[in-house]
């Protein structure tokens, strides 16, 4: 292990540790169920999951209790949503591409190279501009809590892809997202919607031969195992968006509610600011089992930018050219 992966490890480890993903409640302990499609353990947002829980059920003990479940073993990130207006759980992180059902503004996440890196990205999300998305969800019975961050999208296949027309012919795994499957298009790939939950066995079985993810989303299931490889290409950010039903959130005594959005809140803060380094120790993972990596050089990169750039006019009426300035004037402040 080399000395930075050693260094980033223990700032991690620095963190409270989760005990349990989940606990015995008790009669009269107000539950609330989170569900989650990735890995909880070395994964950015089942990490901040099982924290949240961690603090919930031995600060909040005997008035409320928290359980996580993670790797869809509940729901996958589309029928969360009414399993949520359902009660059957009471909290999810879709990721930002999952919201396209109910507004399209969060779909600017998924603009390639609209984000420099992570911390642009968490830039733009402290700005009003970005808490104003959060409401957007209002509409539909939905409280966005907060945001929270994983990394930048790498891109693979089943051969190594350095230039736009590497692409050209195979068929990708992408979410629920207009810009994503525009994206693929563009570079004359075919773009095939697949929940997280079923990606592996589609690139293991043929069926989708490319993918597009983090770092920790990558070795946490196991994509770069069926793939030729990975291009470190941080083209596009992904995050999540923790949202909870209004009516859920309403029934709860005030002094419950404060003290778990207080709880909520300082998880967030201090699980956000580890997200990068997270996906640092995933990436040094899969080096060490010998994957290839593929670093693109400056020129190669902006041959990627040059062929996403009409994206951006595609798209800038339905996001709001605002959101996308503010973002870019996020990296300038």
């Amino acid at each position: 292990m080399s000395f930075v992966t050693r260094t980033l490890a223990a700032a991690f480890l620095a963190l409270p540790l989760a005990t349990q993903a989940n606990a015995n409640c008790d009669a009269g302990e107000t539950k609330v169920v989170m569900s989650i499609v990735t890995a909880l353990q070395g994964h950015p947002k089942g990490e901040t999951a099982l924290a949240l829980a961690d603090r919930v059920n031995s600060q909040m003990n005997g008035r409320m209790c928290m359980e996580v479940y993670g790797n869809s073993e509940l729901y996958n990130d589309i029928d969360v949503f009414q399993a949520m207006l359902d009660g059957k759980v009471q909290m999810a992180a879709p990721s930002l591409s999952r919201f396209s059902a109910y507004t399209q503004k969060l779909q600017m996440f998924d603009l390639p190279f609209l984000f420099d890196d992570p911390i642009h990205a968490m830039d733009f999300l402290a700005t009003d501009a970005a808490k104003s998305l959060k409401n957007e969800v209002r509409p539909a019975g939905f409280v966005g809590m907060g945001f929270w961050t994983n990394g930048m999208r790498q891109i693979s296949a089943t051969r190594p892809l350095r230039k736009p027309a590497d692409v050209a012919g195979l068929t990708f795994r992408v979410q629920p997202s207009d810009i994503l499957e525009a994206q693929f298009r563009l570079l004359g790939a075919d773009p095939k919607r697949l929940a997280f939950s079923k990606v592996y066995d589609a690139l293991a079985s043929g069926e989708v031969q490319g993918q597009q993810n983090t770092w920790s989303n990558i070795y946490t299931k196991d994509f770069h195992t069926v793939q030729s490889g990975v291009t470190e290409s941080n083209h596009s950010y992904l995050g999540y968006l923790v949202v909870m039903p209004q009516a859920f959130l309403d029934s709860l005594n005030p002094t419950d509610r404060e003290e778990f959005i207080g709880l909520f809140e300082l998880t967030t803060h201090e699980y956000n600011r580890f997200a990068f380094e997270t996906n640092q120790l995933r990436r040094q993972d899969i080096l060490d089992e010998e994957v290839m990596v593929v670093r693109l050089t400056d020129e190669e990169k902006q041959a990627w930018r040059d062929a996403f750039a009409p994206l951006y006019d595609q798209f800038s009426g339905v996001i709001g050219q605002d959101l996308i300035d503010a973002a870019r004037n996020a990296k300038q402040k």
